[in-house]
């Protein structure tokens, strides 16, 4: 059915009498692909800040004191940056994240749980004696504490500093043996 004369104009809208558009500003040429600068490796630190960032990541377990949770992620960041900067700091850094791992966050499980168990037994006589129990294993986090102290100094002196048994395995699985 044809459209009565009326129709199309209200179906089609006027077009404006607006003058047409000025035409668009060439476009400059695309450049080439620049060429990327050559990989330059990270360049390797001096002996004192090695030793600086190794006893930096030993004391990050300081941090624990007032976060908890934040001096793991310190020595792990200590770790990424420095990795491919210095074996020395890598290393020390690697052993810190570790230890803390075990004694710090390992070390407060086992005491929650040792003071769990001699709460929930203290109404009968084995949780009473599972209590000195608990008061010692509450001696776990400062002992960590000290330890990582210990080997910030050693390391800040150059002295070569291995955690017990972590450190053994962490230079084993730094170099691939």
């Amino acid at each position: 059915v044809p459209f009565t004369e009326r129709e199309e104009k209200n179906r089609m809208p006027a077009k404006p009498n607006t003058p047409a558009e000025p035409p668009a500003a060439p476009q400059p040429p695309i450049p080439a692909a620049m060429p990327q600068a050559p990989y330059v490796p990270p360049q390797p630190l001096s002996p004192g800040d090695e030793r600086t960032w190794a006893m930096i990541a030993h004391l990050s377990v300081l941090i624990n004191l007032v976060s908890g949770i934040f001096g793991p992620v310190a020595a792990l960041i200590i770790y990424m940056v420095y990795k491919d900067r210095s074996r020395y700091v890598a290393y020390h850094s690697m052993q810190s994240l570790i230890f803390q791992l075990i004694w710090w966050y390992g070390g407060g499980v086992l005491v929650g749980a040792a003071w769990a168990v001699s709460g929930a037994l203290s109404a009968v006589l084995i949780g009473l004696l599972c209590m000195p129990i608990a008061c010692l294993l509450s001696f776990i986090p400062l002992g960590a504490l000290i330890y990582g102290i210990v080997g910030a100094v050693q390391t800040s002196q150059g002295q070569d500093f291995k955690y017990w048994l972590i450190g053994d395995w962490v230079r084993g699985t730094l170099t691939g043996a």
